[in-house]
């Protein structure tokens, strides 16, 4: 399907069409650079905001039970609150390396490299100047499912204390299923490695509206991987079966996340990796849903990864987010699909090199299936 829009401005653009795309500033950096936001909305009018600064979703809106719209993803009004929250990473396309490296240093071929203690004593997401803080090149591409954009970045040799100059692509796809589709890419000119997700917090019922403890969530994973009281995995796949941890079956995220149990203790509520039963491949597989019983969203998770983070919002503290809305602690529920946090250290988990020559590719679609109405 063709494109319905090419870039304009905020005053200029009006209600975005089925079907289309519009473009308008959403703020300046305090180096004086201007991010873009881009609206995309697809055939049934679900629409997704995403900004170039961080390529962040900064927005997904999203039918209830009655046809009625709204945003189910947690984050700000403005440019100026993603910038000024380090700790967050609402929306945020996080990398080189998503999740945590422990104690902020890993080897590759016989060398050491140092990170960023920006989660002490550990690296995480990328260190202090991660992807999520970067001004990506956006463009409007023809999208073969509904309205898309591609957004690209340059991260140098030595960035944040990583190997090799990486050129990192990552397409937004809002298809006309009702599905948020995420397409990464990356290439390098030195092995180094390579874990890209995005890092979204959603509440199924509508961002402000309280806790999610009541989502339903499945995950279709029969192991996890453990982690020490720095959340950094000790190495074991271990099942989920008997814990607190198991969502082989549908269960509200609230029922059991207060349970005595030490790996609940380290996190503060779930901050674990799932070890997909999937086990990652060419083609996106289900790997998690969550259903929200108040509004009847659905929420289908595929991908290509082999891991999952369910992470419940634990250090959310009440500061304020769009339209002044208080984001309580576990007032929105984050699905990273990902390989396994702290790889480069752990020789039995799924490799994250990236050689030259070799292309990083992953899929992730968010899709939230017809709303039952009534």
């Amino acid at each position: 399907m063709a494109l319905a829009l090419a870039a304009m401005s905020a005053a200029a653009a009006g209600p975005t069409p089925p079907g289309g795309i519009t473009q308008s500033a959403f703020g300046k950096l305090p180096d004086g650079r201007t991010a873009e936001i881009y609206t995309l909305t697809n055939r049934d009018g679900m629409r997704a905001g995403i900004t170039n600064y961080g390529g962040i979703l900064v927005s997904l809106k999203v039918p209830d039970r009655q046809g009625r719209m709204a945003d189910v993803v947690l984050g700000y009004d403005s440019l100026a609150g993603y910038v000024h929250d380090t700790a967050t990473y609402f929306g945020a396309l996080v990398g080189r390396y998503a999740n945590r490296i422990a104690r902020g240093h890993f080897q590759l071929d016989g060398h050491r490299y140092t990170l960023p203690i920006n989660n002490p004593p550990n690296s995480l997401h990328g260190g202090t100047e991660g992807f999520s803080r970067r001004l990506w090149t956006a463009t409007i591409v023809k999208g073969t499912d509904g309205p898309a954009i591609e957004l690209s970045l340059v991260s140098k040799d030595g960035d944040q204390g990583y190997p090799g100059t990486v050129h990192a692509r990552v397409i937004y796809t809002l298809e006309d299923d009702n599905a948020l589709r995420i397409e990464y890419f990356a290439t390098t000119d030195r092995d180094t490695v390579v874990n890209l997700t995005n890092h979204a917090y959603f509440n199924l019922s509508g961002e402000g509206s309280g806790s999610m403890l009541g989502t339903e969530l499945t995950i279709h994973a029969h192991r996890y991987t453990p982690i020490d009281k720095t959340l950094i995995p000790i190495g074991a796949l271990a099942p989920v079966a008997g814990t607190p941890l198991d969502f082989t079956r549908a269960t509200p995220i609230g029922e059991r996340i207060g349970a005595d149990n030490p790996q609940l203790h380290f996190a503060g509520g779930y901050d674990f990796n799932y070890v997909l039963d999937s086990g990652g491949g060419a083609a996106p597989a289900l790997a998690a849903e969550a259903y929200d019983p108040k509004s009847r969203r659905r929420m289908r998770v595929y991908t290509t990864q082999p891991g999952l983070q369910f992470y419940s919002g634990n250090f959310l503290n009440g500061s304020p987010g769009k339209q002044g809305h208080k984001y309580e602690r576990r007032s929105g529920f984050a699905l990273e699909t990902q390989h396994f946090p702290d790889s480069p250290n752990h020789a039995n988990f799924p490799s994250t090199e990236l050689k030259p020559g070799q292309t990083y590719h992953q899929v992730t679609i968010y899709r939230f299936a017809e709303p039952v109405r009534g």
